[in-house]
């Protein structure tokens, strides 16, 4: 019975409320952060939860006075109140209740890069960038753009940025794959619908502690940062490419004058990688847990349509379809899309969960 369930965790809470103003716990700074995150953790589970209960109490209560003359009719209305508050409270609660993702909260790489369509292709990556950038800032998020590669007609053959901001991982998890496009392009004199494809990945950003690398499992090479036209941007060898051996994952970077920055920022990029390989190989080892992330990271999966044409994006893992594409690009709220993304894959994981 979820009443039950809802019992430790409405305990818990009120535990870490005395923790917090006890004296041994205040003169502990490392303890009190710990304590608070957890206090906030659950702290919307636990308002609902306390509702919840009170409700049931009420309908209890109000059971008993049905067959009174004066009270019946009342007693009746209460009760159904109360039930139609505890069925939406139940569905909250029970996604409250499933297991947290760990890298929810963190930071990301979000890496952008053009596939199938040439310089439209690039374009694209360009306009979609641009688009998650706005959407940062609407979330109040910062965004630091690590690594990028111009193409000829104002595009990028691939961008890499660093996401900063609470929850952005769990925000943007489900936009890993292939996103295809469908419009005339720029470079397009007979006017004809072109479809370009382009690849995204989310990383979650890792502790050291999270990803161990061997030094001897690296291999680094460094060589003279080249720019647009084949002119050098520096007459130093200062890029750097780190390849992890065992794995064969490679990541260059030049885009700083110093090898030393450089050599920093690859090795951020790498272990990112490495530790997005080792979560895809553990969601394939568990059938349960893959199945409720299907489509969250794969990059070969072609997950979303653009198609300006028709102002049309269509998300085809849920069978999402909206007819406010423009509006959608040039604004960044990306929530409309985002929001009913993340309610299926909540369903999806309650589906297979013994809530």
């Amino acid at each position: 019975m979820l009443a039950s369930k809802l019992e430790p965790f409405i305990q818990r809470y009120e535990e870490i409320n005395r923790l917090l103003v006890s004296p041994q716990i205040l003169s502990d700074t490392k303890k009190i952060a710990e304590l608070s995150k957890e206090q906030s953790d659950l702290e919307e589970l636990v308002l609902k939860a306390k509702q919840f209960l009170k409700n049931l109490q009420t309908i209890e209560d109000n059971k008993a006075l049905l067959d009174d003359k004066e009270l019946g009719e009342l007693a009746k209305e209460e009760i159904k109140e109360a039930e139609t508050q505890n069925i939406t409270l139940e569905s909250e609660i029970k996604i409250l209740l499933l297991p947290k993702d760990p890298n929810d909260d963190k930071n990301i790489y979000l890496e952008i890069r053009a596939g199938t369509g040439g310089d439209e292709a690039g374009i694209f990556v360009g306009d979609l960038f641009r688009t998650y950038v706005r959407y940062a800032e609407i979330r109040g998020w910062k965004v630091e753009i690590i690594s990028s590669s111009e193409n000829n007609v104002g595009g990028y053959k691939e961008v890499i940025a660093l996401i900063k901001g609470k929850g952005a991982y769990s925000r943007l998890k489900y936009e890993g794959g292939t996103h295809r496009v469908q419009r005339v392009p720029e470079t397009e004199s007979q006017g004809r619908i072109h479809t370009s494809a382009i690849t995204v990945a989310i990383m979650p950003e890792v502790d050291d502690v999270e990803v161990t690398i061997n030094p001897n499992d690296l291999r680094i090479d460094v060589f003279r940062a080249g720019g647009h036209g084949g002119q050098c941007v520096n007459t130093t060898d200062s890029a750097v490419r780190i390849t992890h051996i065992p794995t064969g994952i490679s990541v260059s970077m030049q885009d700083e004058k110093s090898q030393h920055k450089n050599k920093d920022k690859a090795l951020k990029i790498l272990k990112a990688r490495i530790y997005e390989v080792q979560m895809q190989t553990q969601m394939q080892q568990n059938a349960d847990v893959r199945k409720s992330q299907v489509g969250s990271g794969d990059r070969s999966e072609r997950i979303r349509t653009y198609n300006y044409p028709q102002n049309r994006l269509s998300d085809h893992r849920v069978g999402l379809t909206l007819y406010s594409l423009e509006e959608i690009m040039l604004s960044g709220n990306l929530d409309s899309v985002i929001d009913p993304i993340i309610a299926y894959f909540q369903v999806e994981a309650l589906q297979g969960s013994e809530l």
